[in-house]
């Protein structure tokens, strides 16, 4: 299964962000400038995607403090999402990919200790962000009406 890989409209290798969180826009602004094949496109989990995704997959409300990567008809969440992440970013970033021998429940520990303080620490938008005229093909918003569920 390659970047043509669909379910329901939804493009593979689709990262799901918080689109109101400041840390999570600066996240994908530091994907983007990696992501140099423009292999991902990216989703907020409070769009009509995210949340068809997500019910897709059985995920609730209780965890959507998380980035998630779709890929492959598997939805990657927390440390594990980063790390597939960080995969495919040109320059060293893969090399991060190493911390996969560190147990989950310990990467998922400090990942969780983070984003329960995302806004505390680095603010909050009052809507989702609206992506520049150059990148809005890379983001997801609606299914076509002729693909949904």
């Amino acid at each position: 299964m390659g970047a043509d890989h669909e379910i329901a409209g939804i493009p593979d290798n689709l990262i799901l962000f918080d689109g109101v969180c400041n840390l999570c826009n600066s996240s994908v602004n530091f994907v983007i400038e990696r992501d140099r094949k423009s292999v991902f496109s990216f989703a907020s989990l409070q769009s009509e995607v995210g949340r068809v995704l997500l019910e897709s997959q059985g995920v609730s409300n209780a965890e959507l403090e998380s980035v998630m990567l779709w890929r492959n008809s598997v939805l990657y969440k927390k440390s594990r999402a980063a790390l597939e992440i960080s995969r495919q970013l040109s320059g060293l970033w893969p090399i991060l990919y190493v911390f996969r021998i560190v147990p989950a429940f310990l990467r998922d520990f400090v990942y969780d200790f983070v984003a329960a303080n995302r806004y505390k620490w680095f603010g909050k938008r009052d809507q989702c962000r609206m992506p520049e005229p150059g990148l809005k093909k890379r983001f997801v918003e609606n299914i076509p009406a002729w693909k949904k569920l």
